[in-house]
């Protein structure tokens, strides 16, 4: 994708601040389910959208989706890093799914950051790309005190966290991008999101798991569909784009401030 560079206004935000557009609007998906390379991938070719698309290996599933996700790279989704494993914090309500050998507890940050850059050296060997984005899993960012991320930034143009909110081009934080996590929400409900970053010129970050299937956090395949379609319907006041293309783009806005 090509990036317009606008004359960028020092005051926060205007109705053009976004490439030109009202506001912007990330479509993501975690952990590499099946579902996104029979569902989604299709959906989102139908109205000529990129998804970003963060890859884990946690169900020993990707071996078998090397070659798709090679295509679908090519076509211009991106792969994010989600880590090999899927580490997060257990010991807490919710969390009884984190087996003790994936538990963030039991890590040190030298092995996250070892499996982090394990992944990135996979996901380079499947779509030849050297830059990336990252989301954390579970939105967990910490092992006990310590950020960490934070002694591997040089390796990451952003990531991407899980607190939902919109917010202005000046305020979004690159290493921990706001996004609404979805589960059962009909249309209306996300097409509401959509408005509301319309109306207040913000970043908007889609973050999904199941699309009609395959997760315990799902959305129906219907409702994802009228998501898309109110997009396509509304393109030319929404800048619909991968997390690296929008985070590139913040960054140099925040950088000339």
């Amino acid at each position: 994708m090509v990036i317009c560079l606008l004359a960028f206004n020092s005051n926060a935000q205007t109705p053009t601040t976004w490439n030109g557009k009202s506001c912007a609007v990330v479509l993501t998906y975690d952990d590499g389910l099946n579902i996104d390379l029979t569902c989604v991938i299709p959906a989102l070719d139908s109205v000529g959208f990129k998804g970003t698309f963060y890859i884990s290996d946690y169900f020993d599933g990707l071996k078998d989706q090397i070659f798709r996700w090679r295509n679908a790279a090519a076509e211009g989704h991106e792969l994010g890093n989600h880590t090999v494993w899927h580490p997060c914090e257990g010991g807490r309500p919710g969390r009884e799914f984190v087996k003790p050998d994936v538990d963030l507890n039991n890590y040190t940050v030298s092995r996250m950051v070892k499996e982090i850059r394990t992944m990135n050296n996979i996901l380079e060997a499947i779509d030849g790309k050297t830059e990336r984005t990252f989301a954390y899993p579970c939105g967990d960012m910490k092992i006990h005190d310590t950020a960490y991320l934070d002694g591997m930034k040089k390796d990451f143009i952003a990531a991407r966290g899980v607190t939902p909110a919109m917010q202005t081009i000046d305020k979004v934080d690159l290493y921990n991008i706001n996004c609404h996590g979805i589960n059962g929400e009909t249309a209306e409900q996300l097409i509401d999101l959509v408005k509301q970053a319309m109306s207040t010129h913000t970043l908007l970050v889609f973050l999904f798991h199941g699309v009609g299937g395959e997760h315990s956090l799902n959305v129906s395949v219907e409702a994802h569909s009228d998501l898309l379609h109110f997009l396509k319907v509304n393109e030319k006041n929404i800048w619909i784009a991968t997390m690296i293309d929008v985070a590139k783009y913040i960054q140099q806005y925040q950088q000339k401030q």
